[in-house]
Parts: structure tokens; sequence; C-alpha cells
């Protein structure tokens, strides 16, 4: 290469300018086009000495390329999403959108002959008119608007009563989109199915034609079940039985035990046609947990019926009771879990004949019928009195029941006719006798509570209608006759207070015959104090005196927790951990705008045993607490089905604003009392039962208001204060955070009464004459919690019960008065 070189240089030295300008352009030009012609034969070689990749190699090599690598990175991601989509649809998105509705129905098919073959569901017998019946109820739901959503229909049970024809047990199923789940009530799925019969009715009869299949239209009802109470029943459940008794007075044993499993076990009982049942529990051992855990509920049906609850038993059983249905079936629940079990029988009874002539002399006893089982809900009696004279009535003497005279509203605890005047009967916690002015009265009683309730009975006799009372007796409200001398003596002797109201505020004598409400109530009356003398003298016991654990009674009121030992015994120092708030800081505790009625800002642990209870996430009502377990509270807080379920509520302790509360507890049982009426409210107490008991670190922040004994005194000088964080006015639309606090006075019983006029001796009234400090709505169930003058403790007077209005001017607030039922209180929480 190097010759070729120089062989050009010198030829180029030989030739003139043109030529050599000429030539060295096109030498050039050759250049250029051999170094580029042999670039490209070098890349060709170059190609063909690589080896070219085979199979999954080659593969790789096409697929990392880039426009690839995004493609297939795009279609994965859209594969995954699809999936992923796919996932959710089912097992959440349409899971949320549809769900299933249970429900429980029954009817009777008139002018159908029962078979004792009925009772067997896996007899051709049953069978056969089983799948008739469930064609017709399916084919009216697959015509009606609900087509779309009606699922199916299964026949459970067949059976008869003294009606005739054939009571059918069934269950309904639907798919119901959430959007419409609030439609799907079981009054309009039962609306249907009267439709229908509706339809086919004709000379008034009650009988009408549902599809060629006649139907008793009264004796339809329908009932929204749980998706368990429909698994736990069907025919392939392990946990159903099924016992018939078919000779009257022949008792069929009934033993349960926990090895069924802590799930749901039924037992369907049925007795022969004309027949009813009646079910007696010997022993039940469960754990008290308010029918939630642990629970026998008894139906008046063969499926789990909400409208057909006879009795529920959610404690332990100490003495035998007895449930009688209205029918000759009846179905009993179980909820048992280990080491649990059930003892008792069932036998068929005849219905009474409850008619009986009464001969007032002498004195004798009527019971209810059945006696003494349990009220069912439909039963009667009737009894014809006569007395020797014209002059004389008929007084029935009741030991913890009522007459009053009917209004609007209906009897659920017993409809009486006297002498065609209805009266209602209501359960009480006092003796009563209700009197007759007539000497030979007809007395009608007929059952009239949805469910079985407690039996009553009553002692007669003749009395001067002229003359109710002997000479220098009272006449109560109540019927009873109490000595005059005994008319305001502070003593609710007529257990209505109607010997106590009207009085005069009695005159202070400071001698030997001092007036009992003045004597040792803590208060100097008298200028040389000798009403407050000799107060540990033991006394004779009423409920106006303190006693002792030793049973022996005192003079002083407020003996209980006063940091002085009056008792011998020294019981009235003991459990005294209670009502002795110590704040955290005591700067804001009189200041604050965030008013409530007249109410102000509380300070940290000023009221540790204030609680929260937030049903289903939002508070509704409050609470005090009385021990390391147990809260107590206002029943009319928990008088709905859904608001008695204490799954459903939490206790927020140790909170002064809402949302910072230093313990959170769960309810296991709610206790109501067994008197409260929800028309009156009285007997508003209730009992929370905690799953665990709060943590002993948190005192004192969370600590026990002091619990009243029955003879505890509030004078004028003790300080009241209601605490909640209910709403500010009564207009208000906006709860506080900060819990509130409000000053009130005790308002005397008989401005209470005047005001009111609707006030039981088991209620009081507080406020301030303006009405500028009350409590009002969200604080129902919370304390009214009251201090001695020179005391340290707060001990609970009352729980805030009704009013009218909040804040009103002269209508004060109401509250349950807690020392009508401290020995009540001690007897469950003890």
């Amino acid at each position: 290469m190097g010759t070729k070189q120089e062989e050009t240089e010198q030829t180029s030295e030989d030739k003139d300018a043109p030529q050599q300008d000429s030539a060295s352009v096109a030498d050039v030009s050759v250049e250029v086009a051999t170094v580029d012609h042999t670039l490209r034969m070098l890349r060709r070689m170059y190609r063909k000495s690589r080896r070219k990749p085979k199979g999954l190699k080659r593969l790789l090599a096409y697929v990392l390329n880039i426009p690839h690598i995004t493609v297939i990175v795009t279609a994965v991601v859209f594969v995954l999403v699809v999936i992923i989509w796919s996932l959710l649809w089912v097992f959440i998105i349409r899971r949320e959108s549809y769900s299933g509705a249970y429900f429980a129905g029954m009817f009777r098919v008139a002018n159908v002959e029962f078979l004792p073959e009925y009772r067997q569901a896996e007899s051709h017998e049953f069978v056969s008119i089983a799948t008739k019946i469930q064609h017709v109820v399916s084919s009216v739901y697959k015509t009606s608007s609900v087509a779309r959503l009606y699922k199916q229909a299964v026949i459970s049970d067949l059976s008869n009563n003294d009606q005739g024809g054939v009571l059918v047990h069934f269950w309904m199923v639907f798919v119901i989109p959430r959007v419409k789940s609030a439609v799907m009530s079981e009054e309009f799925v039962g609306a249907i199915l009267k439709n229908s019969v509706l339809t086919s009715l004709q000379n008034r009869s009650s009988v009408g034609y549902l599809l060629g299949l006649p139907v008793d239209i009264d004796s339809i009802l329908i009932n929204v079940v749980q998706r368990s109470d429909y698994t736990s029943n069907t025919e392939d459940s392990q946990c159903v039985d099924k016992l018939y008794a078919n000779l009257p007075g022949v008792s069929v044993p009934l033993n349960v035990f926990s090895s069924w499993g802590g799930v749901s076990c039924h037992v369907k009982l049925t007795s022969a046609p004309g027949s009813l049942i009646r079910l007696v529990v010997s022993s039940f051992l469960i754990e008290p947990t308010d029918c939630v855990d642990d629970a026998l509920v008894v139906y008046d049906a063969l499926l789990p019926m909400r409208g057909r609850i006879l009795h529920s038993l959610c404690e332990p059983v100490s003495s035998s009771i007895s449930i009688v249905s209205t029918s000759n079936v009846m179905l009993l629940s179980f909820r048992m879990s280990d080491n649990k079990s059930f003892k008792g029988y069932f036998e068929a009874i005849a219905e009474e004949k409850c008619v009986s002539e009464v001969e007032t002399q002498p004195e004798g006893q009527i019971y209810s019928p059945f006696y003494p089982s349990m009220l069912p809900p439909e039963c009667a009696c009737t009894w014809k009195f006569k007395t020797p004279n014209p002059g004389l009535g008929v007084a029935l003497h009741f030991q913890n029941y009522v007459l009053k005279p009917k209004d609007m509203k209906g009897c659920n605890n017993g409809w009486w006719r006297v002498n065609e005047v209805i009266f209602c009967g209501i359960y009480v916690g006092y003796h009563t006798v209700f009197r007759i002015a007539h000497h030979s009265p007809a007395v009608e009683f007929r059952c009239s509570s949805p469910n079985s309730v407690q039996p009553f009975q009553a002692s007669y006799s003749s009395y001067n209608i002229s003359h109710p009372c002997p000479e220098s007796y009272f006449l109560c409200t109540t019927g009873l006759c109490v000595e005059r001398s005994r008319l305001c003596d502070g003593l609710d002797d007529c257990q209505d207070e109607s010997d106590e109201m009207l009085c005069s505020r009695p005159t202070m004598n400071c001698g030997s015959s001092s007036h009992p409400l003045f004597v040792c109530n803590g208060e100097v009356d008298c200028s040389h104090g000798e009403d407050e003398i000799n107060c540990t003298q033991e006394t004779t016991c009423s409920e106006i005196r303190y006693q002792c654990r030793s049973g022996s009674c005192i003079l002083k009121k407020n003996a209980k927790c006063d940091d002085v030992p009056d008792c011998k015994d020294h019981s009235d120092e003991a459990d005294c951990d209670c009502g002795h708030p110590t704040p955290v800081n005591k700067g804001g505790s009189s200041t604050g705008l965030h008013r409530i009625v007249g109410g102000v800002n509380s300070v940290e642990g000023e009221w540790p045993w204030q609680v929260s209870l937030h049903f289903d996430g939002s508070l509704y009502c409050g609470a005090s607490v009385l021990s390391s377990n147990w809260l107590i509270s206002a029943a009319h807080c928990f008088s709905k089905d859904r608001l008695s379920d204490p799954r459903y509520w939490r206790a927020h302790l140790g909170m002064l604003m809402q949302g910072s509360a230093k313990h959170v507890a769960e309810i296991q049982r709610i206790v109501v009392h067994e008197y409260y009426n929800a028309y009156t409210f009285d007997y508003d107490i209730a009992l929370l039962h905690l799953k665990k008991a709060w943590p002993a670190s948190l005192s004192p922040l969370v600590q026990p208001v002091c619990l009243p004994p029955s003879s505890h005194t509030i004078t004028d000088s003790h300080r009241c204060i209601v605490t909640g964080w209910g709403y500010r006015s009564e207009d208000d639309k906006v709860l506080p955070t900060v819990l509130q606090k409000a000053q009130v006075s005790i308002t005397s019983q008989t401005e209470c009464q005047r005001i009111y006029g609707l006030i039981s001796p088991r209620m009081l009234c507080a406020g301030v004459p303006s009405g500028e400090r009350d409590a009002c709505r969200g604080d129902s169930g919370g304390p009214l919690s009251c201090q001695a003058p020179g005391g340290s403790r707060w001990f609970l007077i009352g729980i805030v019960s009704w009013g009218s209005g909040c804040g009103r001017p002269n209508l004060p607030g109401v509250y349950t008065r807690v020392t009508k039922f401290t020995s009540w209180i001690y007897s469950h929480i003890s």
C-alpha cells in the first residue's frame, strides 16, 4: 500500500496544473466509494460469522425488543385488572349489593282434613300436600311485583288445632338489592299473601281461596327472621328434634345438654288437637347474657317467629316455672355454650273453662288462668261474686297488681270488665285493693299481653260500701286503709304517696316530739341542735331509718359513707370507695360558653362515674358507674327490640370530651326493671352488666358513684348536679363535645305532683323555676348527683327520665328516684 502511494506522488509531479486538479478530484471520489463499500462488506462478513439464535433464545431476543416489551406489559396489566375486578365483584361488590332476606310464616288451610302422617316430613302424605302448598305460595310471589326478588318457599311443618284444617308453617327466601332492602318489610310480604286471599273473599267470610287453596286470612302471619334461624331449623339440621304428647296429663321429659355444641338447637313440641301445651322448666343452668349467648326462647309456633314469642329465659332458673301455649304446638330454641344444661318436661293440658260462682263469706282466693303457670297471650276467666247483703261490696286484695280505668291505650297486662266498665291491669311493686261497690258483681278477665306474663292471685272479701275504711283510718288511692295518725309523717304508707301529698311543710317542734323529717337528717334545725343528738340510737325500722348490716336501725338517715362509723358493726362505712372525684384541674370548672340548658363545661375527673352510652356508634343515652362490672341507666333507653340488644351498645368511660374515652366497654347484659311502664315511665331504671371489668388503673378518672340507702334524705342545702352530653336547648341540633354540668334544686313531691299529675313515688322533680338549668335529649339515663353540705361524697339520687320539653319555666325535669330501688339494685349486682 505504501508503494502505490509513492507512485501516485511521482506521477503528479510531471503534469501541469489543470490536469493535476482534475486527476485529484477523480481520485478522491474513487477513494470514498471504496471505503463505503468496504464497510458494507465487513458488516456482512460479521453477521455471517455470528451464530443465529434458535428456539427459546430466538423468542427471547424477539420479546426483549423494546416495542414488544411495551405491548406485553400492557397486556399483562390488563389481564390483572380484569382478574382483580372479577374477584371484587364476586366476593365484595356483589355480596354488598345483594343480600338474602328470610321470612317465617304461617296460615291455616281450611276444609282440609289433617292426617297423622303430616307430622312426618318424609312421609308421602306430607310431601304431597306440602308440594301443592309450596307451589301455590311460589305462584303468588312469582306473579307479584317482587317476582324478580323471590327465590323459594319451603314448607317446614304441618299441624292441626281445634279450629280444624291444617296449620302451615313455612319459610320464604328473597334475594334483595341493598337499595331495596327497606321495601321488603314483613308487612309488605304479608300484604301480598293477604291481597291474594282478599280477591276471592265473599259474604264476609274469613276464608278466601289462594289459587284454589282455602286460606284463613286472619291466620296469616309473616315475620322477618335471621339467616341462622332458617339454616338451623331446616330438616337437614343436626340440631332439631320433634316430640309429641298424645295423652293429656302424661309428662314427656326434656333434657338438653351442651354436648349439642354451642349452637342454636330446637325442639318442636306438639300435642293432641284441642289441647294446649304446658312446659315446665325445673332447672336451667346458663350464664346470664341477655339472651345473646345462652338463652331459651319459647315460641307459640313451630318456627322461631318474633310475633309468637311466649317467653325468654336469659338467666339461671332458681325455682320451677311453667309456660302455657295458646294452641297445641310449641318451639323451644336453645343457645347454650359449654357446661350448660336444661331439665324439665312438657304435657298436654285441657283448655280451662274458667267460670265460677264466688261467695264472699268467708274470705277466699281467686287465681289467674292456669295458675301457677304464666299467663299465655290468650285466656279468659269470669268470676261472679255475691255478698250477704246489698250494703256490702267486694274488695279484691292484689299483691303486685293494680286495676286502672282503660284510656286510649291498649291493655298490655290484662283486660278487665267489671259491671260493664273496662279496666287495665298493671304490674306494680306494692299491695293494692280494688273495691267494687256492688253486692253481686260479675268480673271478667282476659289475657292481653303479646307474651307470657307472670300470674296473679287476689284475696277477696266483702266491705261496707258506705264506709270502706274503719273509723280513724284514711282511704288511700291504692285502696289501702292507713291510720290517720300516719298522714304526713314522711313515710309512704299508701304505696303511692297519697298519704303524703297535699301536706304543708311540718312545723319544727324542738321538743321530744320532733317531726321524723327533721330528726337526724344531717342539718341542725333547732337552735340547740337537739334534733341531731343521739342519732346512733337504735330505733324501729322503717324506710326513713338507716338499717345496719346487722339488721338493727338507727335514727340517722344519711349514715352511709359519711366518714363517721354510726352502726355498731361499722357496716355504714363499708364499701365506700365511691363518689369522691379528684378533678385534674379546677381552672375551668365554673366557666365556659358551651351551655346545655344553663350548663357549663366540666373538667377532667370531675364526674368519674359519668358514662356515655353509644348505640350503633352514636351517642344515645347516659349512665353511671356502680361498680367495676355494673352501670345504671334508664329503662326507656332500651325499650325497643333492637335497643334491647346489648351487642349494639358501647359504654365510654372516663371521658370528658366525646371521642376521648379512657375505656370503651362492651355490654353483656341489660336488666330492665320488670315493672317498667313505657307509657308512664314508672320504674324507669335499668342495669348494664359489662363483659369485662374496667381496669383498676383507670382510677381516679373512672370511679363508682355512691348508691344511697332507702333512708337517704335530700335537704335544701344539698348541692345537686345533673351532667351529660345532651342537647343544650330544646331546639338545638348539635350536641356539645365537652361534658356539661348544671346545678338544680329538688322540687317538693307535692309541687311535682301539682305540675305533672302523673308522678309516682318512684319519681322526683329537679330544676329551677326559670327553667334555665335542665337536662335535655341525650342526657337520659345520666346521673343526678347530690352532695351533702360539708360532705365529700356524691350520691346518685336521680336518673334522667322525662320532662315537658327542655328548660321551660316552671316545668322541672323528672328523674327516677334511686332510693326506691336500692334493694332491687343490690339484688342484681351483689
